[in-house]
């Protein structure tokens, strides 16, 4: 059964970047596409970015493209989620997901991710 671990979130200003890790080393982690999504408090869970397993197609929410880049290293087992030019509204919990098979739905739909990790925090603010 794969486990996922993320880290590097923290406390960044506006205009800054993080870059968030999902690892999940296993033999089965080829076979699994990533999602990323995020829970702001007070707010429904949602899809921020996916990468299919092949690492071929990524896919972003409209809010987070051309700051956010989704990618993988599937030697390394673990898949980025690198944000620039963070907005206070990124504030929330980031979870990674997987998917077994080889396709993103969107930017990710919860119902359809079986394993997810214990998610890390994210505050942008002054």
């Amino acid at each position: 059964q794969l486990q996922l671990v993320e880290s590097g979130g923290g406390l960044v200003q506006p205009g800054g970047s993080l870059r968030l890790s999902c690892a999940g080393p296993g033999v089965s982690w080829p076979f699994y596409s990533i999602g990323w999504f995020r829970q702001a408090p007070g707010k429904e869970r949602e899809g921020v970015s996916c990468i299919t397993s092949p690492g071929v197609i990524t896919n972003y929410v409209d809010s987070v493209k051309g700051r956010f880049t989704i990618s993988r290293d599937n030697a390394e087992s673990t898949v980025y989620l690198q944000m620039n030019s963070l907005k206070p509204e990124d504030t929330a919990v980031y979870y990674c997901a997987g998917l077994w098979g080889d396709y993103c739905s969107g930017a990710g739909t919860i119902d359809e991710y079986s394993v997810w990790g214990q998610g890390t925090q994210v505050t942008v603010s002054s």
